[in-house]
């Protein structure tokens, strides 16, 4: 990490004090302010953002009418709760019915964090089919709660020492092709994940218990592998023959960032519930699962709940970073430029033998390094990042290894800021590498 000096290392020295360890943080240094495409440190320094903070500042930091959408509303109401109805979370909830992937999906409920709209969605699933089996994926990620860490398995450090989880949890292998038996042939690597589920069903567990299958469009934390092409589909045609739920979890996804507001219309196929979080908000704290009217109308009033889900300023500040990703088209900016970045790291880091595969979607792109004998490298990934960060650009890892750099930075960002992060990042790769 690079050394904090001045005012940083005076408040990293608080940080050890008061904070609890179990928060990590990537930089070691400590953010004062920020604006679009940069983050300002305690000294003044601005740090190039490409993890915006995992996937949340779509719309850059700051953005004017997201502040300005912030201020009037907390000047107007800033919380209510469920002790009486408010505009800004109908209008939000009209607003998100509006953009979904399908019409059919017109029924919201808000929450705060990703890891919330997942254990909503799950109580959901469960209560209107009476089914008590969720299946997930393997290298998925979907928060930090028990029944949220029960679902994750992205890597072992999130699960360790937490057991029991929560059970009536069945994993089946993520179409992870680079990773798999049958690298070089994705239809291959399909067909075997179609057939895993298939052996589940005659092996561990009867269709008919199952609630709902939880998948990522594109898996986050688990190294930024989108699911190949006809994969959703025929995972909906599965679903659809036995009854049981589709859950896409947009949680890191939506918004924009893959190219469409949702990543699952890539696929054009229709889910029974999405999670929505991060990029939803602006920087606010807010997440939601929307779903058919047909399934909420059979969830009873009081049997889910929130305090703090929904708040007035976080729906105002959704309601202006929804309109601010509409009215600059920026699904179609993160397809163009996600589309150059990665040709372009395809073609200069073609020839280096540290990078095993690039891959990804609009500005979702995950770059995964190995060592000389194949094998995933933690610390090849970690190296880049630091020397990046000398260099003042953020970035994250992620992969089961933490050996995946995940390029996240804003939608909105400009042409040289763009060209300006992909040069400190081949340089970096370069000198890590050579």
């Amino acid at each position: 990490m690079v050394t904090a000096t001045d005012r940083n290392l005076e408040y990293l020295k608080l940080d050890q004090t008061y904070v609890n360890q179990v928060l990590a943080r990537t930089a070691k240094i400590v953010a004062e302010k920020a604006k679009g495409s940069y983050i300002y440190d305690m000294n003044g320094d601005a740090y190039l953002d490409f993890a915006t903070g995992i996937a949340v500042n779509n719309v850059g930091h700051c953005h004017p009418k997201v502040v300005e959408a912030v201020q009037k509303q907390a000047a107007e109401l800033m919380h209510t709760s469920v002790t009486t109805y408010h505009k800004r979370y109908i209008e939000l909830c009209q607003k998100l019915a509006q953009i979904a992937p399908t019409k059919k999906l017109n029924s919201s409920f808000l929450a705060n964090s990703g890891a919330e709209a997942v254990e909503g969605a799950v109580k959901l699933a469960k209560y209107v089919t009476g089914r008590p089996v969720i299946v997930n994926f393997r290298g998925s990620f979907h928060g930090r709660t028990l029944m949220t860490t029960a679902l994750t398995t992205s890597k072992l450090s999130y699960r360790e020492k937490y057991e029991p989880l929560p059970g009536n949890i069945y994993t089946v292998p993520f179409p992870y092709t680079y990773r798999s038996a049958f690298r070089g042939n994705e239809k291959a690597c399909v067909d075997e994940c179609l057939h895993q589920i298939d052996m589940m069903f005659k092996q561990l567990v009867h269709p008919e218990q199952v609630a709902a299958f939880l998948i990522e469009p594109v898996q986050g934390e688990g190294g930024y592998v989108p699911a190949p092409n006809g994969y959703l589909q025929e995972l909906r045609k599965i679903t659809e023959k036995y009854g049981i739920l589709l859950i896409a979890d947009e949680v890191q996804t939506g918004f924009g960032r893959t190219g469409k507001m949702f990543a699952i219309e890539h696929s054009q196929v229709e889910p029974d519930v999405m999670l929505m979080a991060k990029g939803m908000g602006g920087g606010m704290p807010i997440s939601g699962f929307i779903s058919r009217k047909e399934l909420t109308d059979k969830w009873l009033p009081g049997r889910h709940g929130t305090t703090f889900g929904g708040n007035p300023v976080s729906c105002a500040a959704a309601l202006a970073t929804i309109d601010v990703i509409e009215s600059e088209n920026l699904p179609a900016r993160a397809e163009a430029l996600g589309k150059h970045m990665l040709e372009r790291l395809k073609k200069n880091l073609a020839s280096c033998k540290s990078v095993g595969d690039i891959r990804g979607i609009g500005l979702m792109i995950g770059i995964e390094f190995q060592n000389a004998d194949g094998s995933p490298s933690h610390d090849l990934a970690e190296a880049v990042l630091n020397k990046a960060l000398e260099k003042k650009l953020l970035l994250l890892t992620c992969g089961s290894h933490g050996h995946v750099l995940r390029l996240i930075p804003p939608l909105n960002m400009s042409d040289e800021e763009a060209t300006q992060g992909m040069d400190i990042l081949e340089q970096s790769i370069a000198e890590v590498c050579k």
